[in-house]
């Protein structure tokens, strides 16, 4: 019969935790939905993927016409009518456009960073939220068994069978948990406010109280390179990179001649001259230095790349350790904690006198305090790992 009951604790302790995992990915959809910042950062995106694709193109025509009066006037008047296109060489217009295809792609993977950073905030709210919903679930019980034992000690105190010092401290114990689920609920109100706040105003009911079980892998390097595949920033520098590089060839093909073609007539009494137009720009001084800078940038750019690689791999490093850490601590804590829960002896040895209210007032707030400090290990677990996983 005992190994049903751990059977059905654990399926209860399961469902629980899906809730859980359930309320905070809801919350996280409703935020997106709802955000007025990702809003905003979408139509940005979407405008500055508009502005990369400006200057790719071909010039404007140009279009000329000149009427000029004679003097004398019998020579008539003069009418010039031209027409003319200006090409960079034709390969720069190919750099150009992949220029602005990595450009959009940036642009992408700078709403992802933003678009995560916002989530993560979302989480961590969340996190908080399933903290103090659990807290105030211990301190409901722990504000019954208060209650109990105030009315109890006012019995025995109208009957005569304690005295004013006991009664005292029975109400102040009950006066003391009321006082602290008040102080955690303007925590909470606070929280949920928060919550809404990033809802665009919309309020989000989340009333979980169980944090997912988490598992998170001792391979540290393994898990990185996933991280690294993934990570906007470091993307964004790839990308960065990547336009360099594209920079370098369109200043050399910017650096070779550009054409001009074109027609144009020219009309006065008795004649008419039509034909076409060849132009040719030299460029000799308005380049200069382009595909050195060019060719600098790349180089700094490749050196700042490696820079943030070693960077948010030594911060990584950190983040997984701490994680792993405190699942450890967690893990360890959850089950002594149940082997050394004295809550029922307690309350059994004050009912029969063998302990002072002040000692079991004592004793209970010992393993209350424990309670906390385990929920304060889940939470901080699930906001690391929350802090990790944005990198994926």
């Amino acid at each position: 019969m005992k190994k049903y009951s751990i059977i059905i604790l654990l399926l209860i302790a399961s469902v629980s935790q899906l809730k859980a995992q359930s309320a905070v990915e809801s919350a996280l959809r409703e935020v997106e939905k709802n955000n007025t910042t990702l809003s905003a950062l979408q139509k940005r995106t979407e405008a500055n993927k508009l502005g990369n694709k400006t200057s790719i193109y071909l010039t404007n025509p140009e279009v000329e016409l000149n009427y000029l009066w004679s003097n004398p006037s019998e020579f008539g008047n003069r009418t010039d009518f031209s027409i003319k296109q200006t090409f960079d060489f034709p390969t720069a217009y190919g750099h150009k456009k992949q220029i602005a295809n990595i450009k959009n792609e940036q642009t992408d993977f700078e709403y992802q960073k933003q678009r995560k950073a916002l989530l993560l905030d979302t989480k961590v709210i969340c996190y908080n939220l399933i903290y103090y919903n659990a807290l105030k679930l211990e301190l409901t019980k722990r504000l019954k068994h208060s209650e109990s034992i105030a009315t109890s000690y006012k019995a025995k105190f109208d009957a005569g069978e304690t005295n004013i010092l006991e009664y005292n401290k029975a109400q102040l114990n009950l006066l003391n948990q009321n006082k602290e689920i008040e102080s955690l609920d303007i925590e909470r109100k606070v929280l949920l406010g928060e919550l809404s706040r990033l809802n665009a105003g919309a309020p989000i009911a989340f009333t979980a109280n169980k944090f997912k079980a988490i598992h998170i892998s001792a391979d540290f390097d393994h898990w990185y390179q996933q991280a690294e595949q993934s990570n906007p920033i470091l993307n964004w520098l790839k990308k960065e990179i990547e336009i360099t590089e594209e920079q370098v060839s369109l200043s050399k093909a910017m650096s070779l001649p550009k054409l001009q073609a074109g027609y144009m007539s020219e009309t006065v009494i008795g004649q008419d001259f039509k034909g076409l137009t060849v132009g040719l720009t030299i460029p000799l001084w308005e380049n200069k230095n382009t595909i050195k800078y060019a060719k600098a940038n790349t180089e700094a750019l490749v050196n700042l790349a490696f820079d943030n690689k070693v960077q948010l791999y030594n911060r990584l490093k950190v983040l997984h350790t701490k994680a792993i850490e405190l699942q450890n601590s967690c893990t360890d804590y959850k089950t002594k904690l149940q082997s050394f829960n004295n809550s029922e002896l307690l309350k059994k040895a004050l009912e029969k006198g063998e302990i002072t209210l002040i000692e079991y007032i004592l004793e209970l707030s010992i393993y209350y305090e424990s309670v906390k400090k385990l929920l304060e290990l889940e939470r901080d677990t699930n906001i690391t790992v929350a802090e990790l996983n944005q990198y994926l």
